[in-house]
């Protein structure tokens, strides 16, 4: 684990990978003293950015070794081909590869692709990488010869990315040290964990600071520090953190401390996430951020490199339909390769949470069956009047506007000729990459495909407007009531879901959910699910909420839709027929993954620090 820090010649770029050895020892070619490094402002900021930019030697190739590596946009850029949500019930992924491992129950074997492994997603390395960088900066920050301005915002940043590194080895691994200054070999190491609501505390309070010092430097919003008016989102920082950003991340830490799975608090710790979340709300509306319209929604994920709902976002630039980055949540099909593509396909369990238009839920048996009585759902023409954003997330069978498909229309069938299934063009055989669950994703698609060679703008939402409404939403009903809210607030759990459903179209709740928390609890989560679908959220809500094990017992369904005769029982002239999914592709449940487990090789070198069940 020991190894030295580079300074590499003038660009200063840091390729780190210690917790316990000195930034500060350089290779003897760079020329470059500790003066040199934190008092000149150009030097500081190359040597602080390495936690957005740096990278690490893997053999011959330079790898990602920084705070991307837990973007889950990013995540899913990699050669592994699956997404946080085809680790769940949520998404099956194409092929059969080591997502479905994952889900069911076995981890261990390939652990060290989530902590140390540069040529796939080290978010375990990297974060610690990144909150010593940001130790070192504090530590050395009195030396910096600049602006107030800009040594307040890289004082607010430090606070920031060592704050969101600590929540992301959170909630992957759960409760941490929080690790405030950069050990050396001297120091203590091997450090007991905190609590899980004092890990969220921490990071809230580091948050909080930042918020500070952000104000201070007049950096709240990057692209329009005056408050009052949408800023520009051109912003040559456009991708760095904010004070808001700060704020909301706060308000965020803390319903993560207030949820189930971590709160020892009690209603204290619900209030208090309802009061930052209501606060953080009040600081986005401030400085000029706002829902997207229905017409702009999808510009959260595709299309843009930044939108005014992103309180904090990271544009990944253009992708092409057959780009090595996108092979895990794109198709085969799409992408014309037989082999190499994934894809990520929403399975039935997840389409049920979508609504009706007219409110009602389609979760269970129980609720399907009052949609039919009221005339609202057809089993046999199910995607008709859906929730809108459905019809955004979801490419489902006769789904319209598929650019250069067949008749603009997604074909996901199979028609029965002379006793064989002859398939239609989204479920070619030959495929290794298509739905097993007769859908595929469309929110984060930018309709490209072997057929409309285009290259849309990927970007992703760290953290956007509509995920704080549901936040507080979340907060104010456990600690206040559906109806209640927090201090000062004048918006109630209730008003704040109806925003949101309000911004796509949806009616508001039906007034029987609303009549208590425990009544208004599944409807929240479900919002919080279709709101944030696709968005790197559900892996870790389903665990917070501890209604994993639940979610993971499925079974994971799928709809089989048959080609047949237009009748009065099939009147688009398909069958539609809820099947479980083929037994290697279902889920399985141990306690143990709520936490992804460490490598073995560290948890011997532990004694102070508790390990993480292995599984």
């Amino acid at each position: 684990m020991k190894r030295l820090i580079v300074l590499l010649s003038i660009s200063l770029t840091v390729f780190l990978s210690s917790c316990l050895e000195s930034y500060l020892d350089k290779s003897p070619e760079s020329g470059l003293t500790t003066e040199d490094v934190f008092t000149k402002y150009d030097n500081f900021k190359k040597f602080f950015n390495a936690v957005y930019d740096g990278r690490q030697l893997d053999n011959t190739t330079w790898r990602d070794y920084n705070i991307k590596c837990a973007y889950p946009l990013y995540f899913n850029f990699w050669d592994q081909k699956y997404t946080w949500e085809g680790m769940t019930d949520c998404a099956d992924m194409g092929r059969y590869m080591e997502g479905q491992t994952f889900k069911s129950g076995q981890v261990s074997a390939f652990v060290n692709k989530f902590t140390y492994d540069r040529a796939r997603r080290p978010i375990l390395g990297s974060m610690f990488v990144a909150i010593r960088t940001s130790n070192i900066a504090l530590a050395n920050i009195k030396m910096l010869q600049a602006d107030q301005a800009d040594i307040d915002d890289l004082i607010a940043q430090a606070h920031f990315v060592r704050a969101f590194a600590h929540f992301e080895l959170f909630r992957i691994w759960g409760p941490m040290p929080y690790i405030t200054k950069a050990l050396g070999p001297d120091d203590q190491w091997d450090v007991k964990r905190l609590s899980k609501y004092e890990t969220c505390a921490a990071i809230a309070a580091d948050m909080d600071t930042a918020v500070t010092y952000y104000a201070k430097a007049n950096r709240m919003r990057r692209d329009n520090p005056v408050p009052g008016g949408a800023g520009h989102l051109t912003h040559a920082d456009q991708a760095r953190p904010n004070g808001v950003a700060a704020k909301a991340y706060k308000a965020r830490a803390l319903l993560y401390g207030a949820s189930p799975l971590n709160n020892d608090k009690g209603q204290k710790a619900w209030e208090d996430a309802a009061k930052a979340n209501w606060e953080a709300i009040e600081t986005a509306k401030q400085f000029g951020y706002e829902l997207l319209t229905l017409a702009k929604y999808k510009d959260n994920m595709i299309g843009v490199n930044y939108t005014n709902e992103q309180l904090w976002g990271w544009s990944a630039g253009t992708q092409a339909y057959n780009a090595g980055n996108i092979q895990g949540f794109l198709n085969g099909v799409f992408a014309g390769a037989k082999t190499g593509n994934s894809g990520e396909c929403p399975t039935q369990n997840f389409v049920d949470k979508f609504e009706t238009k007219w409110g009602e839920p389609l979760n269970t048996p129980a609720e399907r069956d009052a949609a039919v009585a009221a005339n609202h759902y057809n089993e046999q023409d199910p995607y008709k009047d859906r929730d809108p954003r459905f019809y955004i997330d979801i490419i489902y069978n006769q789904a319209s506007n598929i650019l250069g498909w067949t008749n603009a229309k997604a074909q996901i069938y199979y028609e029965m000729k002379n006793g064989a299934a002859v398939y239609s063009q989204l479920l070619d055989q030959t495929y290794a990459g298509i739905s097993r669950t007769g859908y595929y994703t469309r929110k984060n698609w930018g309709e490209q495909s072997v057929n409309n060679k285009v290259s849309p703008i990927y970007t992703m939402s760290l953290i956007r407007l509509g995920e704080l409404y549901l936040n507080y939403a979340e907060a104010v009903n456990e600690a206040y009531g559906p109806n209640g809210t927090a201090p000062g607030a004048d918006l109630t759990a209730v008003q704040a879901v109806n925003i949101i459903r309000a911004r796509v179209g949806q009616p508001d709740v039906l007034a029987k959910y609303t009549g208590s928390k425990d009544d208004f609890r599944p409807r929240i989560q479900n919002e919080r699910n279709i709101e944030l679908s696709f968005e790197g959220h559900y892996y870790f809500d389903i665990r917070r909420w501890k209604t994993a094990p639940a979610a993971y017992a499925g079974p994971l369904m799928g709809m089989d839709i048959e080609k047949v005769p237009v009748s009065a029982t099939y009147p688009l002239g398909f069958k539609h027929t809820r099947v479980p999914l083929s037994a290697d592709r279902q889920s399985n449940w141990k306690d143990a993954m709520y936490y992804l487990p460490f490598n073995t090789e560290d948890t011997y070198k532990m004694k102070n620090f508790v390990s993480n069940e292995v599984w």
